[in-house]
Parts: structure tokens; C-alpha cells; sequence
């Protein structure tokens, strides 16, 4: 990928796993990398952006506890801006504390158990977010700051890439040893397990009710058999932002049965 930066220059890195040691028992895949974010005060305190997405998440799957530290790295900006301070608490780390609390633990399993992947190893924006760094990039022109090219989230960024990023994704689930598979939403399953399995491509044809979700399917990938668990993205089953009642409740159905 092309350098991109973040505004007040940080550059957009790789987030992957980097405790490679193998013979973990579960691989996660999830869609793409999360960030930093920052709140941004003005001079007087007041608050200018609620969230500007600052620097690259620290590791895969950040849970969001050392934000302070994280963001004190970033460029010192001109004393009439203002300054820079963690985002709100459910604003920095959300789907990390949700994977751990919400998938790995109703399953028995550790964070030091896991292997964690995303489709997208590196961070993008929504369109709420790109505002904020638009917002951003007309004043860093003015007092000539580094502009922001944080690219947005698109779908076809995974599709261009696909080929070549499945094997990628596939070498690192070899390399992790785990014979269970958790997959978080429709998008690792169209853009990963489609290739092995291709009479499904979307979480909902493994089932679309309270009793057939979070079911285990024995598949085979590049020869192997895998138990595979599909189910839906952190985003729905902690209900961050605009979400879907019916996985988030279903969901929620899952964690009381694992965990009873």
C-alpha cells in the first residue's frame, strides 16, 4: 500500500498479529484495521471534533487502554489549535474489548490463545470520520500541517486485493496452528471462506435465526478441516453505532448458551 498519513502526520501502518507463536487454538478474521482517535479542543477548551481517527491502533485488535500514551506521540500542533486528548472511552478500542468479552470468552478461549487477522490490515475512515478529516485538512493548509490521506473504507479495496490478500490470510492461519475459525461478519466470508466454500459467500447462509447462529461447519480449506464458527462483526454484537437488532440479539442469545 502507498504511504498515507493521518492527520498531524502520523503514518498509516500494517496492524497484524505479531505474538506469532504457533499452535494458538482459534484464528479470528475480521474486516479491517481500527485507529486511534483523538479529541480535539480548541485553544479555550472547547471541544472542535468529538473523534479524529490520529495514528494506526498499536496492535490488532487494540482494546484502547494506553490512548493517552498513544496519542502524546503525535505531532505537536501550533498552541492556537488547541491540543489533542483521548477520545471518549467507547470511542477507542470498542471491538477489541468486545472481541475479547463478546467471541473469546464465551468460547473458553484466552487472548494469548487467539490468532487475529483482518481482511484489511490497515486502518480506513467512514464517511462521519472522513468529515472530520476534511475539517482538518482545510486548516492544516492554513498553518501548514501534513494533509491527511487516510483512505476511506470501500469495499472494493478488498475485492481488488483479494487474491493476492487470501493468500496471504491463508499462510498466517497455517502459521497459526488454530483448527477453529472465527469469522465476524458477511465480509470474511466472502472475501476469505468463499474461496473453499463457495456455495456460501454471507453470514446469513449459515443461518438466520436464533437457533442456527454461532454454529460450528466443519469445512475444508487448502486440505485441511477447520471448525469454522461464522458470526456477525463486533460492531453488531457490542451494538456500536448503527447496528443490527436481530445479530445483536441473536448474538447475545449465543454468549448466555456458551457461557452457561
Amino acid at each position: 500500500m502507498n504511504n498515507y498519513y493521518f492527520p498531524f502526520g502520523q503514518k498509516l501502518t500494517k496492524v497484524q498479529q505479531t505474538e506469532t507463536t504457533p499452535n494458538k487454538e482459534v484464528f479470528v478474521l475480521g474486516v479491517y484495521a481500527s485507529a486511534v482517535h483523538a479529541k480535539w479542543l480548541d485553544k479555550d477548551g472547547k471541544i472542535k471534533v468529538q473523534a479524529l481517527a490520529v495514528a494506526s491502533e498499536p496492535e490488532i485488535f487494540w482494546k484502547g487502554l494506553d490512548a493517552k500514551e498513544q496519542i502524546e506521540h503525535i505531532q505537536k500542533m501550533p498552541i492556537e489549535l488547541g491540543s489533542l486528548v483521548p477520545a471518549n472511552k467507547n470511542l477507542n478500542g470498542p471491538s477489541g474489548v468486545a472481541l475479547d468479552d463478546l467471541f473469546l470468552k464465551p468460547l473458553g478461549y484466552s487472548r494469548k490463545q487467539a490468532w487475529l487477522c483482518d481482511l484489511l490490515p490497515e486502518s480506513r475512515v467512514n464517511p462521519n470520520q472522513q468529515k472530520a478529516v476534511n475539517m482538518y485538512n482545510d486548516i492544516a493548509v492554513k498553518y501548514g500541517l501534513p494533509i491527511s490521506t487516510i483512505p476511506q473504507f470501500r469495499v472494493d479495496d478488498i475485492r481488488e486485493n483479494a487474491v493476492q490478500r487470501h493468500l496471504e490470510i491463508l499462510s498466517e492461519l497455517e502459521n497459526s496452528g488454530a483448527k477453529t475459525i472465527i469469522l465476524l461478519g458477511d465480509l470474511p466470508i466472502r472475501w476469505f471462506l468463499h474461496f473453499f466454500d463457495k456455495g456460501r459467500a454471507r453470514l446469513s447462509q449459515f443461518g438466520d435465526s436464533q437457533d442456527t447462529y454461532g454454529q460450528r461447519h466443519d469445512i475444508v480449506i487448502n486440505n485441511k478441516t477447520y471448525s469454522v464458527i461464522p458470526l456477525c462483526h463486533p460492531r453488531n454484537a457490542a451494538r456500536l453505532g448503527a447496528h443490527s437488532s436481530n445479530w445483536a440479539d441473536w448474538h447475545d442469545a449465543w454468549v448466555k448458551k456458551n457461557i452457561m
